[in-house]
């Protein structure tokens, strides 16, 4: 059920700081929104996030107008953090009011279906074909014509030799 002839994989790593381990979510799986709204979760995540999370999951916006997906714990983490970021500055106002504001609770049913809020899937311009794509600790969900679009533009793009300081030390 890998998306795109990548298989998905999900492995757990063990935090170097802590003992908890993490899920870690990887690939391009290609999904479906019925006529409610519910996308069902590519059967090979489901474990995973009933271990990581009991299948309680926030879904929110994310600024490239895609919707992202965290089990509970990786998001009230991320949560924390947002919420500490000086309010007095406009561009961590916005970040907030957008990200914590859309946060929406859902929990997995007992077929591994979560339900996408109807403001979520306008946000997103989700219908009915969808790509969840692994990012680590969450996933984006796109608009699979919108998903198509921006990775054909993201690989034409030439890099002009600018990378970020943290991506230089990484061998590819």
């Amino acid at each position: 059920m890998g998306g795109e002839g990548q298989p998905a994989r999900i492995s757990r790593q063990k935090s170097e700081t802590r003992s908890v381990q993490r899920v870690v979510f990887r690939g391009a799986t290609k999904v479906t929104l019925d006529a409610k709204g519910r996308l069902a979760m590519p059967t090979r995540y489901r474990e995973r996030l009933m271990s990581r999370c009991d299948g309680q999951i926030i879904v929110t916006v994310d600024k490239d107008h895609c919707l992202l997906v965290y089990p509970l714990p990786d998001w009230e983490e991320l949560e924390r953090k947002l919420v500490r970021l000086p309010s007095m500055n406009k561009a961590s106002r916005r970040i907030l009011r957008i990200m914590v504001g859309y946060a929406t609770e859902v929990d997995m049913d007992a077929n591994g279906r979560i339900l996408i809020s109807r403001e979520l899937r306008e946000f997103a311009g989700l219908e009915k074909q969808a790509m969840l794509i692994g990012q680590g600790n969450k996933f984006e969900l796109w608009d699979e014509a919108s998903w198509n679009e921006k990775r054909e533009e993201w690989l034409a793009e030439e890099d002009e030799g600018e990378l970020a300081a943290d991506l230089e030390t990484i061998a590819f």
